[in-house]
């Protein structure tokens, strides 16, 4: 059982190295290429050098016992050019690869940053909810844009060893086997130690991803300015630093005690190869003594074991690096290889435009996958086209869960949601959201230009197309949005450098008018003006019945002076409808709707 089991792991390490190799490759094929040619050159220069060296020794001993000096001074002269002509060429070599292996690193670094970017996007919302994918992402992350490149260095300076090492050793053996074996002999040692401890590492770091990610999240409310006022206002700067530090000490003491017992083993495996360096030397003293090698021959013979050896621990130290990549791009192939829950069918339906008979929940169920509470139960309603639906409720009651339903952000656990009768698991999920414009309360601040803020709305749009302005006039943003430095080309936030800062209020103007900007057939408005004053809140859905008469409208707010104006209103507690109507409906029934109405005026009265 135990050779099968090693064996597959084999194979699930060399799939990583093969997925590796291949990344690398598509991202940098040109830089790769030259990389190599640099390599396969370097591999044979100091085998060159060190004949170079041979035939100088040799000259100069010759020129000691020849008769005519000068032509024997013009021999070593000679040699001395063209080993100085050698050198310059091998530096030029090393500085064009340094030119090479930076250019390579930092097209691969951003190519992989792609990937990440591209599957992150690409995973369900799902995803985000459960700690184990952030472990997940934290390892591919922290991994990924280095470990591809080290990778590559490893291969590269692998090959380049290896060549060297092919044509030393080859030298080694016409002098004598038992030296080039020697040679190996004395390095198994340190690659064992080696591979075991890295090893140790990548196994240590899987155990302590969460703790580190606990680390950089108390770094991250320190230094965020979302944070910044509340551990002011609070005095928690000191608490956050306290747990921070002690807990970068703790993960910081146990990779030292790793870091120290590799060092120390490191040290002994150190001293067997430094004892056959210079049992190499005695030998090869006692043949030049012997009269059996030239002294030429005693110093290319003691330099290429040198350089033998040391061609060898660089092949054993890239090995080394490559096993311990390889372990490490496990975790960026663990996030690779994760699969979206909610994919594209296959042929999809194409969405109904315009949609006729509306959207229909029928009996939905539905709790999220990292738990078991019962989140939606048998929720059944309808929105028709040209109505405006709201959705009342305290919190906790399960509205926004059922937006995300409604955008397919989440499959129901049972029951169907269906468009024009068809089933919202017929659509490309893409195709169905390009027909649903949200204004989240969570909604996001984006650090761009006034413009750009609201054209995310719709990025098919010309970045400057007139109808940006026309959403912002609608969500009544233009006219504070004009008052900015530069306009609707200001910078929002105060992260980059127009310190164009908005109110919250103002923000919520500046998302309605991104969700305004799309010509979707459903509005989804959760919270729209919660931040508003009533003045601007009664503007805006004083105009909602013209901006949108055509379209369907599901409205969420804990307002009532905004809620009576919808079509039909559904209330909810528990994940459970328990009453819909109309508002003067619900009101006559004098049920929770009317009591929750009831509570807010009278805090008018």
């Amino acid at each position: 059982m135990k050779p099968a089991e090693s064996i597959q792991e084999k194979i699930r390490h060399s799939l990583h190295l093969e997925r590796a190799l291949r990344l690398i490759w598509q991202s940098a094929p040109g830089w790769t290429a030259a990389n190599f040619g640099l390599i396969l050159i370097q591999g044979l220069l100091p085998l060159v050098s060190l004949y170079l060296m041979k035939l100088i020794v040799d000259a100069v001993t010759a020129g000691l016992m020849a008769p005519e000096k000068p032509e024997a001074l013009k021999r070593v002269i000679l040699l001395i050019v063209i080993a100085a002509a050698v050198a310059l060429f091998a530096a030029g070599c090393r500085s064009l690869s340094e030119i090479v292996k930076e250019a390579q690193t930092q097209v691969i670094t951003d190519h992989v940053a792609d990937v990440i970017h591209g599957k992150s996007v690409a995973m369900d919302l799902s995803y985000y909810e459960d700690p184990k994918y952030y472990d997940t992402l934290h390892r591919a992350q922290e991994e990924a844009t280095y470990r591809p490149t080290s990778l590559m260095n490893s291969l590269m300076q692998l090959g380049q060893s290896g060549i060297s090492l092919v044509a030393l050793a080859g030298l080694l053996v016409s002098f004598h086997w038992w030296v080039a074996a020697m040679l190996f002999v004395a390095t198994v040692p340190g690659v064992s130690m080696r591979l075991r401890y890295a090893k140790k590492m990548y196994d240590w770091q899987r155990q302590h991803t969460q703790a580190e990610r606990r680390a950089y999240y108390y770094h991250w409310m320190l230094t965020d300015g979302g944070h910044a006022q509340e551990i002011r206002l609070f005095n928690l700067g000191a608490l956050f630093m306290d747990w921070f530090r002690e807990l970068r000490k703790k993960l910081r003491v146990e990779k030292l005690q790793i870091s120290a017992r590799r060092s120390l083993a490191d040290l002994i495996t150190q001293a067997s190869a430094t004892l056959a360096i210079f049992g190499a030397l005695a030998f090869v003293a006692y043949q030049t003594i012997k009269g059996a090698i030239t002294l030429g021959d005693m110093v290319m013979y003691y330099g290429a074991f040198q350089r033998a050896q040391g061609s060898l621990q660089e092949i054993w130290t890239s090995l080394t690096r490559l096993y311990e990549d390889n372990l490490f791009l496990a975790n960026f192939s663990e996030f690779l290889d994760l699969k979206p829950k909610l994919v594209k069918p296959s042929p999809a339906t194409p969405c109904p435009r315009p949609i006729k008979e509306g959207i229909l929940l029928d009996r939905v169920n539905f709790h999220y996958p990292t738990g078991e509470r019962v989140v939606l139960e048998d929720i059944s309603l309808q929105i028709l086209p040209g109505q405006v639906v709201a959705l009342v409720g305290e919190n906790g009651s399960g509205k926004t869960t059922l937006i995300k339903l409604l955008c397919r952000l989440y499959d129901p656990v049972s029951g169907n949601i269906t468009i024009d009768k068809i089933d919202l698991r017929r659509f490309d999920p893409g195709d169905l959201r390009r027909e649903i414009s949200v204004i989240l309360q969570d909604y996001a601040h984006y650090c761009l230009t006034a413009r750009e803020n609201i054209w995310l709305g719709d990025i098919n749009l010309n970045s400057r197309d007139d109808k940006i302005y026309a959403a912002a006039r609608r969500a009544g943003a233009d006219n504070f949005i004009k008052k900015l430095p530069r306009g609707y080309e200001t910078v929002l936030g105060h992260e980059f450098e127009d310190q164009g800062e908005l109110s919250l209020g103002e923000w919520q103007k500046v998302a309605l008018a991104r969700a305004f900007l799309r010509d979707a057939q459903l509005i989804i408005l959760d919270e729209p003006t919660s931040w508003m004053d009533a003045r601007a809140e009664y503007e805006i859905f004083a105009s909602f019945q013209q901006m949108f008469k055509d379209r369907m409208v599901l409205l969420i707010s804990h307002r009532f002076s905004t809620v009576r104006l919808a079509d039909h209103i559904f209330v909810m507690e528990n994940g459970r409808i328990i009453e819909s109507g109309a508002h003067r409906e619900l009101m006559q029934r004098g049920g929770k709707y009317a009591r929750l109405f009831d509570m807010q005026a009278s805090s008018y009265r």
